[in-house]
């Protein structure tokens, strides 16, 4: 056997050394990404913001996000898949690092704002790999690792991030996450398989038309909305400050399983079969966050319970829809159904921080979360076609 094809073998599929350095990177990346959804809203409520200003932090970091994603068919004309995400990681980690200098609002939307940027080419660039670098018959699967790698920062570092800014001091945060967005740059050595697209040509389904996902886009969309209202005012509405940490951390687990299960269940039972029951799961998790941030609620039992029932459905809706557009691009559209995907994610999550800091002040946070609960079972007709 070709020494060349040896090596290809050893460095594709599930246990191939490309894909398992691309799950290295993804862990350092998300490692600054989800830690600071909470840490860096509460930096800015520390400099004296209200809750719009709040809300905003997540919002402006998203909203270039978005924008970016935007420009990723231009963007991977010009660059590989792989420098699309060492770009991405630097101009993710290097920003972090001036988030200590001031509290002021401004000062942090600039800079959230810039991580967004990075955020945005390192999300589409990872997932496309993902496609790219293992056989079609085991994406699934590929794609619940791939989760369980973007999952795992935010069951240990979102809770422990907001524990670290309370109890030791923010500065130390973001220099930790600084640096590990720095040192995820220098693991990233992965390669496209040479019989699959990368780059220039993983763009190629219908022109780079997003139209093709409308029906994944909404359902996950409107899903993510509720995220980014949860990840950046949950710790502020819950009366007990230490139930935010623990609810958080089991969100964070709960969307790990549900989606890592559902990859294993999608390459057995086929794709999207997981959609309705986990819409459902999300309208029932985020009925429970407003019940527990009302007036009248209190324990750590019900904000718990609806962390566990929201992330279980939100993970495996992540893994449902992604696989789906990667079914409706085909071989040759990886860029535009990762790009798809990551901009109802990110878009969601952005517009569900802002949207929870408006409309608090006339409904309140509790009526936030239940109006986002309403909101994505609008959608449920959507996930039963």
């Amino acid at each position: 056997m070709p020494l060349s094809t040896q090596r290809r073998r050893r460095s594709a599929g599930l246990a191939g050394r490309d894909f398992l350095l691309l799950l290295a990177a993804t862990l350092g990346t998300f490692s600054n990404y989800a830690p600071l959804l909470s840490v860096a809203p509460l930096w800015a409520a520390r400099g004296g913001s209200g809750n719009a200003g709040v809300g905003a932090v997540t919002g402006v970091t998203m909203a270039t996000t978005v924008g970016v994603q935007l420009c990723m068919k231009w963007l991977l004309r010009r660059m590989s898949l792989r420098r699309t995400l060492v770009v991405g990681a630097l101009l993710q980690g290097l920003p972090t690092f001036a988030y200590p200098l001031s509290a002021g609002l401004g000062w942090v939307l600039a800079v959230s704002a810039v991580r967004g940027v990075g955020f945005g080419m390192v999300a589409v660039a990872g997932s496309a790999l993902v496609a790219e670098l293992v056989p079609a018959h085991s994406r699934g699967r590929a794609l619940g690792w791939y989760g369980v790698a973007v999952g795992l920062p935010q069951v240990l570092c979102l809770p422990l991030g907001v524990w670290l800014a309370e109890h030791i001091g923010f500065t130390p945060v973001f220099l930790a996450t600084g640096t590990l967005s720095v040192l995820a740059a220098a693991a990233i050595r992965t390669r496209p398989r040479p019989e699959e697209p990368s780059g220039n040509r993983a763009f190629k389904a219908d022109g780079g038309s997003l139209r093709p996902f409308g029906r994944p886009f909404t359902v996950l969309i409107a899903a993510a909305c509720a995220l980014g209202g949860v990840t950046s005012f949950l710790p502020l509405a819950l009366g007990e400050p230490s139930v935010a940490p623990v609810a958080l951390f089991l969100l964070s687990g709960a969307v790990i399983v549900g989606r890592w299960a559902a990859g294993v269940f999608s390459d057995r039972a086929g794709t999207g079969r997981l959609l309705v029951p986990s819409v459902l799961a999300c309208v029932i998790g985020m009925g429970g966050f407003g019940l527990a941030t009302a007036p009248f609620g209190d324990g750590a039992m019900l904000p718990a319970t609806a962390a566990v029932v929201y992330g279980l459905g939100f993970g495996a809706l992540q893994n449902d829809t992604l696989l789906i557009m990667f079914r409706h691009a085909g071989p040759r559209g990886h860029g535009a159904a990762s790009t798809a995907w990551n901009m109802a994610y990110d878009a969601g999550t952005g517009i569900g921080a802002v949207a929870v800091g408006l409309t608090s002040h006339a409904l309140g946070v509790d009526g936030s979360f239940i109006a986002a609960a309403v909101l994505i079972l609008l959608v449920a007709p959507l996930a039963l076609r």
